[in-house]
């Protein structure tokens, strides 16, 4: 895993945390900084931090806003089976391809640690040149489901770049 982290110094990156309590002001985002600060201890530079209520719509904007700005997106929240978690479905909304192989990593090791993790209906895609992952509401779950998957982005975001000799 170390001989990538090299290859994250200085790679541009948003936290979105998708939450109704939060987006109102109910609860503080406690997930999005998690995230943030996760991502700044791998070498990204985190670029934007922002805090969005789960309404399809308004992910989508700034899914395609970020999008343009930043080489990784990453999403915590509104990934659960619950009627207002519509993360997945406005990620998939803006994407140009899906990676179905990542969010599967991050569930089959997240069930290493608790059942529930197989309930994360969260995805991964490309929109552009910009990578974008959805990661679990809680803390815990988003920073093991990011630790998951840390070692692929790298080359993900190099193959989004143009960059495919191998």
């Amino acid at each position: 895993m170390s001989s990538s982290m090299g290859r994250l110094e200085g790679v541009t990156a948003a936290v979105v945390t998708v939450s109704d309590s939060c987006a109102c002001g109910e609860r503080e985002d406690v997930s999005g900084p998690a995230v943030a600060q996760l991502l700044q201890q791998l070498h990204f530079s985190v670029t934007a931090r922002e805090v969005v209520p789960d309404d399809s719509s308004k992910i989508q904007d700034l899914l395609i806003r970020l999008a343009r700005d930043v080489r990784l997106v990453v999403t915590t929240g509104g990934t659960g089976i619950a009627a207002r978690d519509v993360t997945p479905e406005a990620t998939v909304a803006v994407c140009d391809r899906l990676l179905d192989g990542v969010a599967e990593r991050m569930r089959s090791e997240g069930s290493k640690k608790t059942p529930f993790a197989a309930l994360s209906r969260g995805v991964c895609g490309a929109r552009g040149s910009a990578l974008i992952l959805n990661l679990p509401g809680s803390p815990a779950g988003a920073a093991d489901s990011l630790a998951a998957v840390v070692e692929l982005i790298p080359h993900a975001i190099e193959l989004l770049s143009g960059k495919t000799e191998h």
